[in-house]
């Protein structure tokens, strides 16, 4: 006969599994659900095929948050599409040098990061699966774009992925006329290389070869001879300034003496100095005595006369001799 279930047993069983459950979802979502919950807004364009809810949300490579909610809207002014992401951040991941912990889920916070250059853009978590994860990261040179219309929402501008900026810049590019210019090029590169001329260059490159190769020859064969008058002149180089740096060496020996010479106090200068000023009293000797009311002058001046005096005497007597020539012992004779 079969034992009957005991009830009590039965309902403490269960109930222990409960509490078990309660507590093991507790660990895993870290009291999330007693804390307050914040989350923030991301709009991102095109296609977002392999984010999904629990993607994580990295932040400088490090995991702050997770995805929780993925929609799809349209943009009432654009009429285009966009994808609403929205996210919950963790709060005492990010600390300062102090060891104070920043909470991400304040908007204020989030607000001044997104000044600073804060974006959120969608990057490949596994090329096997194609999932993606949001990327946090500060890019300055990005423009804040804002596509939630109500202001009270907290929201994180997004940037385009490296694909569809390189897609946005592909639609205007003239695809056709670059593939009509390589086909050009394509089509003269092959008229190029099957032209007679270009054939014929291997053997033109052989023959320039074989050219250089014999000019080489012969200059190592002359190199010698050129060599050695090369170190002759060189031998002569090396006299001629040996005998230049000599004649230098005495020019600035004869320098350093006529710069002794020509000092204030040698007896050079000295003795010209004492020459110059006897010429000086010499010359004013000499201009004191060619003065005009000088004696020396005066006395000149009557010697001079008495000299024309005698030379009158002279003619005279000359003359009376020349005409009396007997008046040396006679007398001079009257005319009547």
């Amino acid at each position: 006969m079969s034992r009957k279930a005991n009830p009590t047993l039965i309902g403490a069983f269960v109930l222990g599994a409960l509490t078990l459950a309660v507590v093991t979802t507790l660990l895993l979502t870290g009291g999330s659900w007693f804390g307050e919950r914040k989350q923030h807004m991301m709009y991102f364009e095109g296609a977002a095929q392999g984010l999904q809810v629990g993607a994580p949300v990295v932040f400088l490579g490090v995991k702050v948050g997770t995805v929780t909610q993925i929609q799809l809207g349209l943009d009432p002014q654009s009429h285009r599409f966009l994808v609403p992401v929205t996210i919950e951040l963790e709060p005492q991941v990010v600390r300062t040098r102090g060891g104070e912990p920043i909470d991400l889920r304040d908007r204020a916070t989030v607000r001044q990061l997104v000044e600073r250059g804060l974006r959120a853009r969608l990057r490949m978590q596994s090329l096997l699966t194609g999932q993606l994860y949001v990327d946090l990261d500060f890019h300055p040179d990005k423009p804040a774009i804002f596509a939630a219309l109500d202001p009270e929402q907290s929201e994180i501008p997004t940037i385009r992925t490296t694909v569809q900026e390189l897609a946005t810049k592909l639609e205007g590019f003239p695809m056709d006329k670059f593939l009509a210019d390589v086909a050009a090029i394509s089509d003269a590169v092959n008229q190029l290389m099957s032209a007679k001329a270009t054939q014929q260059l291997p053997k033109r490159l052989d023959a320039t070869l074989r050219h250089l190769e014999s000019l080489a020859a012969r200059f190592d064969a002359q190199s010698g001879p050129l060599l050695k008058d090369v170190r002759g002149n060189l031998a002569e180089m090396q006299k001629a300034l040996l005998a230049a740096q000599a004649a230098l060496a005495r020019l600035d020996t004869a320098a350093d003496r006529v710069a002794e010479l020509a000092k204030p106090d040698s007896r050079l200068v000295a003795g010209m100095t004492q020459a110059s000023e006897e010429l000086a009293k010499a010359a004013g000797a000499v201009r004191s005595l060619t003065e005009q009311e000088s004696p020396t002058v005066g006395n000149v001046n009557a010697t001079l006369k008495e000299i024309a005096r005698a030379a009158d005497a002279l003619r005279l007597l000359a003359e009376t001799l020349e005409q009396q020539p007997d008046a040396i012992w006679r007398g001079k004779k009257t005319t009547p």
